[in-house]
């Protein structure tokens, strides 16, 4: 009896110790239950291009809701970085998203191997070397540029047909921040979608060289709009250059193009329509990730280039939205919607591609035929094409 009751004690022991051995491999392998999410943000949500970044929070929180913890962080320079990078891998968060260009994050990644740090990408990562737990992405904006400039030919081109505008007078602006690849690579985009439609289209370019300031942008826009120009865009941060147009178009035509944020509240007049990069589809997808114990690039939709990833119309990575039905021109939401389906097919050789010849403001002797064809983000997600097309661009610094 002694030893059938040891046998049967030694049996329940063997049994609790595989229940438990089981349990371990299931923790460890199986979902997780609860996450910590830091955000940090180089503006507020004020900021268009904040804001847009911003969804992304939103979407985690509407997903997974008490099963994450958000921690955000607002208004951090590049170079203030460090600090807030440190209080929320110190406070335990899993993985932290940053809109900011500060290269402080790949350095300080290995400090804090529990956490992943997934930074949009601010320069070629192609023939970069980084830690495992750096990560970096960004939509290709350019599809959506191109697309916003088709809208933009569409309505030059109507307001030719009724005698408002000359073919001479074909004039598009833009607000820039810095004479970047990514600025320049969305800014030829926009002028090639609207050569596409009306082939006389020039563009004329006005930098501010800040990112975020309302004054600036808004008389970088009025000063374009005094110089012909009769459809502004912008790759910078504030609303100053759609409350330019909505000012202007209350005299003559005048139309805005945006940018990751709709203007159609402040500018209803003048706003034609907007292209946006939807960071949720990573960000989300990077959390999936997380929460099923995989690697991120395992999991997320995209163009997967090591750590980096990109992705354009085809997985949900750009898109347009709010084309304004009030001042479009007939058969805009038409040539938009092939364009995107282009897009989605695959078929990105033709944005960069025609009779011009681009030249490196930076060094006149690095050129770039597109005769053939200049294919944007082939190998990393940051765009490089840094080329300015002389012929039909004029750059105002």
């Amino acid at each position: 009896m002694k030893r059938v009751y040891i046998a049967t004690v030694l049996t329940c022991l063997v049994m609790m110790a595989v229940f438990i051995g089981c349990f371990r491999v299931l923790n460890l392998t199986g979902k997780r239950d609860s996450l910590k999410v830091g955000f940090i943000y180089d503006n507020d949500e004020s900021t268009p291009y904040t804001y847009n970044f911003s969804i992304a929070k939103d979407a985690v929180e509407k997903k997974y809701g008490d099963n994450v913890t958000i921690m955000t962080r607002s208004n951090v320079l590049d170079d203030e970085m460090e600090e807030p990078l440190r209080e929320l891998a110190d406070e335990g968060c899993d993985i932290i998203f940053l809109n900011g260009y500060s290269n402080l994050v790949v350095k300080l990644a290995p400090e804090y191997p529990g956490t992943q740090f997934c930074q949009t990408s601010y320069m070629d990562m192609s023939n970069q070397t980084v830690p495992g737990n750096y990560h970096t992405f960004k939509g290709e904006a350019y599809q959506g540029r191109y697309v916003s400039g088709i809208a933009a030919g569409m309505k030059i081109k109507q307001m030719i047909s009724e005698g408002l505008i000359g073919e001479d007078q074909a004039i598009i602006g833009f607000v820039a921040a810095f004479p970047t690849s990514e600025v320049i690579s969305g800014y030829t985009a926009f002028l090639l979608g609207a050569r596409s439609v009306v082939p006389t289209t020039v563009m004329r370019v006005c930098y501010t060289h800040t990112w975020s300031s309302y004054a600036q942008e808004k008389s970088a826009a009025q000063k374009l709009i005094k110089e012909g120009c009769v459809i502004i865009s912008q790759h910078t941060d504030t609303i100053g250059p759609a409350i330019a147009c909505e000012e202007a178009s209350q005299e003559g035509e005048v139309y805005f193009v945006g940018y990751n944020q709709s203007m159609s509240e402040v500018a209803p007049a003048a706003s034609l329509v907007t292209s946006r990069i939807c960071w949720e589809t990573y960000v989300v997808a990077a959390v999936d990730a997380l929460m099923a114990n995989r690697s991120i690039e395992s999991t997320v939709s995209g163009k997967i280039h090591g750590t980096d990833v990109s992705g354009g119309f085809e997985r949900g990575w750009v898109e347009m939205i709010d084309l304004n039905m009030q001042v479009m021109a007939p058969g805009t939401q038409e040539a938009m919607d092939k364009a995107i389906e282009q897009f989605r097919r695959g078929n990105v050789a033709d944005v960069f591609k025609g009779n011009y010849i681009g030249v490196d403001p930076d060094d006149p002797a690095d050129t770039c035929d597109l005769s053939n064809g200049y294919i944007e983000n082939e190998n990393t997600s940051y765009p490089l094409f840094h080329y300015i097309l002389s012929d039909i661009i004029t750059v105002d610094e």
